[in-house]
């Protein structure tokens, strides 16, 4: 482990010049350093830590920032400092004391000689910035928030900076062209669809706003959207960020209110968008397989919308119209992020309407795959692995090291098992297909599912229902969990799916399905089949089954069901 040491000082005049002479190492040698106020910080790295600190006091966007903490390792190099600097930045965006004054485009994740070694240094000095208050919270806290998931400080990996390098120069040229764009990035789970959008809307405001101009270095790919020319171009340029989830939209706002240059109110429903009295230069849909389509709503307030707005954007009222349609006239430029296979309701836009979009656009030059596993540490091939075996087509098991998969066939044990999870880790839930009634939203005291003669209930809230203090001790449904990560998932493959004995084939169940609205058939369609619900279900589980990073937990309900999927995974015995 590399020996550091942490130097305090304070950004004025007097203080900075006795730097240069209290050790030879803070004006000639690779640092880490941080500069901070009350409720603000920035990181920065240098090789000339005293001559950069006192650039920063000429600085006004950072002369304000009164105290200084310089990290000195004996063996550090350039390497290792962009390393610890990106690592102290999503750190402290996780925790939420400060705003980051950083920008984004900055943070780094290249491998270099010795870099394990050194890392297990960061540690260290993560507890000693910790003890002098930089910091509120241990590491394994600050990893588990949505401010931490979700803060757009993340090192990109290599398919999703080509992508964004890729859709800011195509995005420029065509706004110097004044000519209109559509760009689609399609993603299994845990690819960073999600996390592509919220860097996208950052990146966008800190050029926008020419944001920290003065410590740009060129160590980004993206630090030429920073020069002479690309600012100008986002002069009274509206952005939004649309995304149909309410709990993940309502996570996502919160990030936004911490992150300076971001506003919450500009992460919006597609509902907003339609009845926005502007229209937006640029709109960045997350989950676009979510939008939805007409359907029989039982709601008579959300049919009045749908009319309310197709009468106002197109001048009648049609049952065709699909929130597509709104993002596609009230914006000029459009980002579709999606996975049609995870379509989890009959509402949801239709594989055809997704089809019909991803027909418009050019494949080569503004179409772009994410295909580096992010959230599953068994990798992209375990994403695979679950799709295939609930399509029925995977004939062998699989082992993926390192994943902490298990099937259960008692569930007492799972439950156990999964509460252990929550002592270790953190972030541990259990999910469940919609094969219950929610009765406890109407009575409080009723429980919603028996298995085994134990009685659980439904989440009692919809919001950010994976940090709620109850959830533990309850079961979350795919409508909180989707676009989340949790570290375990124990997932109930309840009686909604079921197999055939004597066909071999998977089936879908109806009287074991309680969403209601996803039975709702399209208005002016044909019914809503058992064939195309089945489809639904198997999308639901599929992502259930790929929301733990460290490991899944697997029970089955229907005993034909649970023989079938047992030679797939691990059995706990």
């Amino acid at each position: 482990m590399t020996s550091f040491r942490i130097e305090p000082a304070k950004l004025d005049s007097e203080s900075l010049k006795s730097l240069s002479t209290l050790d030879p190492k803070l004006s000639n040698w690779p640092v880490v350093y941080t500069l901070n106020s009350t409720g603000e910080i920035y990181v920065g790295e240098s090789i000339n830590g005293s001559g950069r600190l006192r650039q920063h006091l000429e600085t006004p966007t950072k002369s304000h920032l009164s105290n200084v903490h310089i990290i000195v390792g004996n063996t550090f190099n350039k390497s290792v400092c962009l390393d610890l600097e990106s690592y102290l930045i999503r750190l402290l965006a996780g925790d939420g004391k400060y705003q980051i004054l950083n920008r984004n485009d900055g943070i780094a994740d290249a491998d270099y000689y010795g870099r394990n070694q050194y890392q297990s240094s960061f540690e260290g000095i993560f507890e000693e910035l910790r003890n002098r208050g930089m910091f509120t919270r241990d590491i394994r806290s600050i990893e588990n928030t949505d401010l931490f998931k979700l803060s757009p400080f993340k090192a990109l990996t290599p398919d999703q900076a080509i992508a964004v390098e890729d859709i800011l120069s195509g995005l420029f040229e065509d706004l110097e062209h004044e000519d209109p764009s559509r760009i689609i990035i399609h993603g299994d789970p845990g690819t960073g669809k999600t996390v592509v959008a919220i860097y996208l809307m950052k990146l966008l405001a800190d050029i926008k706003h020419h944001r920290n101009i003065e410590t740009n270095d060129g160590d980004s790919i993206l630090s030429e959207f920073f020069t002479e020319g690309y600012p100008e171009l986002l002069q009274d340029f509206r952005i939004g960020l649309v995304v149909p989830q309410q709990s993940l939209r309502k996570s996502i706002q919160a990030v936004f209110k911490k992150t300076p240059g971001l506003e919450s109110d500009s992460v919006l429903t597609p509902f907003q968008v339609g009845l926005s009295a502007e229209s937006f230069d640029l709109l960045i849909v997350d989950e676009t397989h979510r939008l939805t389509q007409r359907a029989s709503q039982t709601s008579a307030d959300l049919n009045s919308k749908y009319r309310a707005i197709n009468e106002r954007l197109f001048g009648f009222d049609d049952p065709e119209f699909t929130q597509l349609d709104w993002i596609n006239t009230r914006s000029t430029h459009q980002i579709y992020l999606l996975d049609a296979a995870q379509s989890v309701r009959p509402m949801d836009v239709s594989a055809e309407s997704l089809r019909s979009l991803t027909s418009t656009v050019d494949p080569h030059h503004r179409t772009y795959p994410l295909t580096s596993q992010m959230r599953v540490r068994a990798g992209q091939d375990y994403v695979r692995y679950v799709r295939d075996m609930l399509a029925q087509s995977q004939r062998e098991p699989v082992v993926f090291e390192g994943y902490d998969l298990r099937f259960f066939n008692d569930f007492s044990t799972m439950l156990t098992e999964i509460r252990a999870r929550e002592d270790d880790t953190g972030l541990a839930r259990i999910l469940a297909g919609y094969a219950w009634p929610w009765r406890s939203n109407r009575e409080k005291d009723a429980y919603d599912i028996t298995i085994e003669g134990i009685q659980l209930r439904w989440n009692r809230v919809i919001v950010d229902w994976v940090n709620s203090p109850s959830s533990l001790n309850e079961v979350g449904s795919i409508h909180t969990i989707q676009g989340y990560d949790l570290n375990y998932a124990g997932v109930i493959i309840g009686p909604d799916l079921r197999l055939d004995s004597l066909s071999g084939k998977l089936t879908f169940d109806r009287s074991n399905y309680f969403d209601s609205k996803g039975k709702q058939k399209n208005t002016d369609k044909k019914p809503i089949t058992d064939e195309d619900l089945l489809g639904f279900v198997k999308n639901v589980y599929a992502i259930l089954l790929t929301r733990g990073m460290l490991g899944t937990y697997i029970y089955v309900c229907d005993p034909p069901l649970r023989e079938y999927m047992r030679k797939f995974f691990p059995v706990e015995s």
